[in-house]
């Protein structure tokens, strides 16, 4: 089988390199044979049955659009921007097509062919929200606008990306907290904050360091959290994405970095002076955990969501979940469909909302027939969306990092 091997391998170059040239893109572009296996593993094929929104359909579209057969037209862009980029597809792939890079570095050269103006105002966008600066003040300003009633007032606006705004505001007003820096000069860990970690993960990353402390662990947290340029290279801004990256190089290499956000993680590992990087619950379970003392118990029924980041990128999720068996009387149950992308995908859900939507009614329907106390993902992004949908479909269900709910089982210190 060839999921055990990593983007980088796959490819035999990094998935992002800047500069690669139409001539490069239709060499990666002719290992497809066109042979269709990957359609049944696709979530956009599978919503619109449209071979042009299918991993060889892209691929084709890539094709003629680079041997000048095809104008590069709205409707083009639209089927190629259509792409979730999670990835499934390169693990169907019998001739271990790297389509994630194809498809990033054709996306790149698409959005240089775009006016002056539009590309400013575009990288402008995608570097604020790139900036842990300007990204921290995100939960203070989602609070704001659920608090003010404008997120009710936004949710009469007839303009499907300004709705998805206001939901993802009403989520984030309840994830945001500010994380104090730690300085431990002699440990050789660094827990990587991130962008958007604050915003997104505030109660995660907290979460984090009381199971570190309560471990004996001591983790180092950086006055100036750096973005892993993710983001930034879904979007095309491959040279911008390489910039951020390299300033992560210049804090972090030759130090273990753990990350909670998978997708976060997996974009850290694509530089080689990164590798060391690792994510949270696989970390968790090689560290010493005190043999005499057990969390306690909690009787309630987990879904564990599995990013496509996770599932696809970082090897599988079987650390999640043999990190939540640890917690006495948790019934730990897959949320079905975790083999399909569940419409985050980074700016995806802000970009294609219908899209996005539709990709997430089939989580919302599976969640409603199981009735669980709680959902656990890695992904920050997917968490936001799949906590915006449950609170839409009027279903009360929490949706956490697994480390939240390791916390929260923790021995009191009476126990200890």
């Amino acid at each position: 089988m060839v999921k055990d091997l990593t983007t980088h391998e796959r490819a035999g170059a990094p998935a992002d390199r800047a500069g690669e040239t139409p001539a490069e893109l239709l060499q990666l572009a002719d290992q497809c044979v066109k042979c269709g296996l990957c359609l049944a593993v696709c979530p956009t094929y599978a919503q619109t049955q449209h071979e042009a929104d299918s991993p060889r359909g892209r691929i084709a579209l890539i094709q003629g659009w680079l041997h000048g057969e095809l104008a590069l037209t709205d409707r083009l862009a639209a089927h190629l921007d259509g792409c979730l980029q999670c990835r499934a597809c390169e693990m169907a792939c019998p001739s271990l097509v790297a389509y994630g890079r194809l498809s990033t570095a054709a996306k790149a050269h698409r959005v240089a062919a775009l006016p002056a103006w539009r590309r400013y105002f575009r990288r402008l966008l995608l570097q604020s929200l790139s900036d842990a600066r300007l990204t921290r003040w995100l939960g203070t300003i989602a609070r704001i606008v659920v608090n003010s009633g404008l997120a009710w007032v936004l949710t009469l606006a007839n303009n499907a990306p300004l709705r998805s705004w206001r939901r993802l505001a009403v989520v984030i007003a309840t994830t945001a907290r500010r994380i104090k820096p730690r300085s431990v000069p002699e440990t050789p860990f660094d827990l990587f904050v991130g962008c958007v970690g604050e915003s997104t993960q505030g109660t995660a990353l907290a979460a984090t360091l009381q199971v570190c402390d309560w471990l004996g662990v001591a983790v180092k947290v950086t006055t100036q959290p750096e973005c892993c340029g993710a983001l930034l290279r879904h979007n095309g801004e491959i040279a911008a994405a390489a910039t951020l990256r390299q300033r992560c190089v210049d804090q972090y290499a030759g130090r273990q970095l753990i990350g909670l956000a998978s997708a976060c993680v997996a974009e850290l590992r694509t530089e080689p002076a990164l590798q060391n990087t690792q994510e949270l619950c696989a970390w968790l379970l090689q560290l010493p955990w005190p043999d005499a003392v057990s969390l306690r118990p909690l009787p309630a029924r987990v879904l564990v969501h599995e990013p496509c980041s996770h599932r696809n990128l970082l090897g599988g999720t079987a650390a999640v979940y043999q990190l939540l068996a640890r917690i006495p009387a948790l019934e730990i149950i897959p949320l079905p469909g975790n083999d399909q992308c569940c419409g985050a995908a980074g700016t995806y859900l802000l970009q294609h909302p219908q899209m996005a939507d539709r990709l997430l009614a089939a989580k919302i329907t599976a969640s409603a027939a199981l009735a669980p106390e709680f959902i656990v993902t890695t992904n920050p992004g997917c968490a936001l969306h799949l906590a915006a949908g449950l609170r839409e479909a009027g279903l009360a269900i929490s949706v956490c990092h697994p480390v939240e709910l390791l916390v929260r089982q923790l021995p009191t210190k009476a126990s200890l």
